[in-house]
């Protein structure tokens, strides 16, 4: 017995009876062989990891262009802290920490420069729209590895596909993702807007506060408390009716004040995102090699969205300097 099968036996002794078990995985698209160390969910963790777009998720928006201080979250943190949480529920369920690992990791891999108003424009911009969810599960089937893709287990590329909106993940370990994702911002995002002086403590609804916490970690842990015991009390992955409810009219309080405040750089992010999108449609040779070669098979409307969502914060302003902005000599 190697040191894979191990771990596959000794989560069959402690993980509870709803968790998706590794060696229970309904495989990948392509057949490999297993890896004699690590779990079909742990390895793709890893993958994840060492991926391309995971490292240039550091330099793309949260809600803060392109911020000064090194304090506001970028895509990467708040990658990180959806992962806390989500790993921190899962251990209290006994579900699979490798699978919600590696889902929570790969989460938001699609997402676009300039956070949710960058995908906003693209998906104006587009014939075909364009969601970031879909291009995480884009990202880890076809963009990765030069064309070649990751190669991941279908539960944690489900669980990419359906961590936002309506969607519900096949698995409790995927389901999991969707609340920690909310968790995570709508608390990291009070954070950054207290610390840019958008808002003040005082202005955060007293109805709220006084049922989820003045503090953020006061609130993390009343939101993971109420998911664990809630989800533990009717069988399903679930929350409170009263903590559930504060959650929601605390989010709906940062989308009027907050994210419509941060939304008054849309005109400057779609002159960006709108100039480089025709750009390389108009000149689909100007742009690297492998998405070039992608043209093979994708239309270039498809293979555009892949090249602009790909970019940096950084990354496309360069780009858009060197395309349309006069140079000095």
């Amino acid at each position: 017995m190697n040191i894979r099968e191990q771990s596959e036996m000794l989560e069959e002794k402690y993980l509870c009876k709803y968790a998706c078990f590794s060696k229970n995985t309904k495989g990948r698209q392509k057949d490999e062989e297993k890896c004699e160390i690590r779990t079909e969910f742990s390895r793709d963790r890893d993958r994840i990891v060492h991926s391309k777009a995971f490292r240039r998720l550091k330099h793309k928006t949260q809600v803060f262009i392109s911020p000064d201080n090194d304090h506001y979250r970028t895509r990467l943190t708040h990658t990180l802290e959806v992962s806390q949480i989500a790993t921190t529920i899962a251990k209290a369920l006994r579900l699979n920490v490798d699978l919600t690992e590696a889902i929570s990791l790969g989460h938001d891999l699609g997402h676009t420069p300039f956070g949710h108003m960058g995908e906003h424009i693209l998906n104006n911009l587009s014939p075909k729209g364009f969601k970031h969810y879909e291009q995480s599960l884009r990202v880890v089937d076809v963009l990765e590895k030069d064309g070649e893709g990751l190669n991941l287990t279908y539960e944690v590329r489900d669980g990419i596909l359906n961590h936002a909106g309506n969607m519900t993940a096949c698995t409790r370990e995927g389901k999991i993702i969707k609340y920690a994702d909310r968790f995570a911002y709508l608390n990291h995002d009070i954070d950054d807007a207290l610390r840019a002086g958008i808002i003040t403590q005082n202005d955060l609804p007293e109805e709220y506060i006084k049922v989820l916490g003045g503090r953020h970690s006061k609130r993390i842990n009343t939101l993971i408390t109420d998911i664990i015991s809630t989800t533990l009390k009717n069988n399903e992955v679930s929350m409170s009716e009263k903590i559930e409810s504060a959650m929601m009219g605390l989010r709906q309080f940062m989308f009027d004040t907050v994210y419509k405040k941060i939304g008054e750089q849309d005109k400057k992010v779609e002159l960006v995102i709108d100039k480089m999108y025709k750009y390389y449609y108009e000149n689909p040779e100007k742009m690297p090699p492998e998405f070039i070669n992608l043209l093979k098979d994708y239309d270039i409307d498809t293979v555009v969205c892949d090249y602009i969502a790909s970019m940096t914060d950084g990354y496309i302003l360069k780009k858009f300097n060197q395309l349309f902005v006069p140079q000095t000599w």
